[in-house]
């Protein structure tokens, strides 16, 4: 009742109240969903990528891939290599940043 006689105060106010409410019914649907078992195809999709995931753990890196993949990633490679120099181009690098010394020195 309490509720009604707000939603009646003014149109902006309801309006306010009325995106306020389909929001938090829209959170709520998706929070629901969660908890529920996934429909069939959303289950063989992630089944898939579970199934791809323990293959590619396995094989130590990309599934399914021949000689031509691993020749064309070693060129790969040794082009990048010789455009930027010396590294291993496999590993993400390393960032080392030191403080700034923000002391004023005499002059």
């Amino acid at each position: 009742m309490i509720l009604h006689q707000i939603l009646r105060l003014s149109s902006l106010f309801r309006s306010a109240v009325s995106i306020h409410l389909r929001r938090n019914i829209g959170l709520s649907a998706i929070v629901f969903n969660k908890t529920k078992e996934l429909d069939p195809v959303q289950k063989l999709f992630v089944d898939k990528i579970r199934e791809y995931n323990t293959k590619s753990k396995q094989a130590g890196g990309p599934v399914d891939a021949g000689p031509e993949f691993q020749k064309e990633l070693n060129e790969s490679l040794a082009r990048l290599q010789w455009a930027y120099g010396e590294g291993d181009l496999t590993k993400f690098p390393e960032f080392k940043f030191e403080e700034p010394n923000f002391e004023e020195t005499p002059k």
